[in-house]
């Protein structure tokens, strides 16, 4: 069975200047300068065994971002978006959290002086801005705005 070729890489002047400054920089990610020293040294003419063995990595790392330049250059060594898990509540039932956060308990007929996450989350499902939250999730919410109702 044939061994596929390695792809051929022609560097620019300016693509070899920002791949050896990124590729020698000690405050740069060092996933990135791994990045930019393996196409370096493809450019050069090395096999990615040859690369590989180098480095201390496997082959098929050098062949992914061997091939990500050779087709998006530059931009083909950033990290590329990553879907992650869609968000369970929307930024209304976030907000509508937060609003009921500051107001007192009393408000909503509570016989209590602050909110307690758990009987915040209790609210929020009452008044049917979600099916279900748990206390967790309420001080999740209140703390990305430093929101402490309970104090």
């Amino acid at each position: 069975m044939p061994s596929a070729c390695a792809v051929v890489l022609q560097l620019s002047a300016s693509e070899r200047h920002r791949l050896t400054t990124c590729s020698s920089s000690p405050s740069m990610p060092h996933r990135l300068v791994m990045r930019a020293t393996i196409v370096r040294l493809a450019a050069t003419g090395l096999a990615n065994a040859v690369i590989a063995s180098r480095l201390g990595l496997q082959v098929d790392t050098v062949r992914k971002w061997r091939g990500r330049f050779a087709t998006d250059r530059l931009d083909g060594l950033k990290d590329r978006p990553r879907s992650g898990r869609p968000p369970r509540f929307t930024p209304v039932q976030r907000a509508q959290v937060k609003a009921m956060a500051c107001q007192l308990p009393a408000t909503y007929g509570i016989p209590l002086s602050r909110w307690s996450c758990q009987e915040l989350a209790s609210e929020v499902v009452a008044a049917g801005i979600t099916p279900a939250m748990s206390a967790s999730t309420v001080r999740r919410i209140l703390a990305r705005d430093a929101i402490k109702p309970w104090q």
